[in-house]
């Protein structure tokens, strides 16, 4: 992924984390999310073409997402941004470029392995749309708040191995703990 894909997800993941959906200037998204001010710009002003993003003039003016949160997926937004998410050309669904050396695509293996690679992406980002990610980041937030627990009595503070052992050869060969 592009650092241009991750700023445009990033801003668009604060633009929907709002609690009352409103129109964010460009330099409120580059100094919250820490993005270069002018790269935004000309980001956001790539997904508003992209129509995933619509721009509000005068005094409360700004960017605003054009559909909900759970109406846009993670991979319409790096595809939008970057382009094919395939990692060959040759597995591309809409970029395909046969590779000049392959002599038959039907048993490459790299082909087939990254046909699975692309698969699998495309399948987690189509599937995930910035309202999921808005609820992990919350519940990753949650989780990272809570106290851990005290540790139980007559424990030393030590981890627990949990029955355990581990084992590995030393530099010698000898079997070590």
């Amino acid at each position: 992924m592009s650092a241009k894909a991750k700023y445009g997800l990033k801003a668009l993941l604060s633009l929907a984390t709002e609690a009352q959906p409103r129109a964010v200037l460009g330099t409120e998204l580059a100094a919250r999310e820490l993005i270069p001010k002018r790269f935004l710009e000309q980001i956001l002003l790539e997904l508003k073409h992209r129509g995933l993003l619509q721009t509000k003039r005068g005094r409360n003016g700004g960017y605003f997402l054009i559909r909900k949160p759970s109406e846009i997926s993670v991979g319409e937004i790096v595809r939008a941004l970057d382009g094919p998410i395939a990692p060959l050309p040759c597995v591309s669904q809409s970029a395909y470029v046969k590779c000049d050396e392959c002599r038959d695509e039907a048993t490459c293996g790299i082909r087939l392995v990254m046909k699975q690679v692309r698969d699998a992406t495309a399948r987690i980002l189509d599937t995930t749309t910035l309202a999921d990610v808005v609820m992990m980041m919350a519940a990753a937030s949650k989780a990272a708040a809570e106290p851990s627990p005290p540790p139980a009595s007559g424990d030393t503070g030590r981890s627990k191995t949990l029955g355990l052992t581990l084992r590995f050869r030393d530099a010698g060969g000898k079997l070590r703990r």
